[in-house]
């Protein structure tokens, strides 16, 4: 295969290197940002006396869906008792608010 060859492969795949890198770092920008508010949030909480479950719960989803694609890819247990217990506390905090505010 010479270059042009290659190159008109490439071209029609449609598979744009720049693009995928933007979306990367778009991604890696937001789940900064997601940490960072995520945090706000729990501080205010606690400086209001406010329950904490729907960010634990939002943070321990997020933690485990994250996760799992990891488990998928490396076959690694670490990733999948990750994906467990974060799944699972994220229910728990969620079953916890919904029995807060119905109560």
């Amino acid at each position: 295969m010479n270059k042009e060859e290659i190159l008109l492969k490439s071209r029609a795949e449609e598979n744009d290197e720049g693009l995928r890198d933007a979306e990367n770092n778009g991604r890696k920008i937001g789940i900064t940002a997601f940490y960072i508010v995520e945090a706000i949030i729990i501080i205010f909480n606690w400086c209001t006396n406010q329950p904490n479950y729907v960010p634990f719960s939002m943070l321990w989803a997020f933690t485990a869906a994250e996760a799992y694609p990891k488990y998928k890819i490396t076959g690694k247990k670490s990733f999948l008792a990750t994906t467990i217990v974060g799944g699972f506390v994220a229910i728990l905090f969620l079953s916890a608010h919904i029995i807060n505010v119905l109560r």
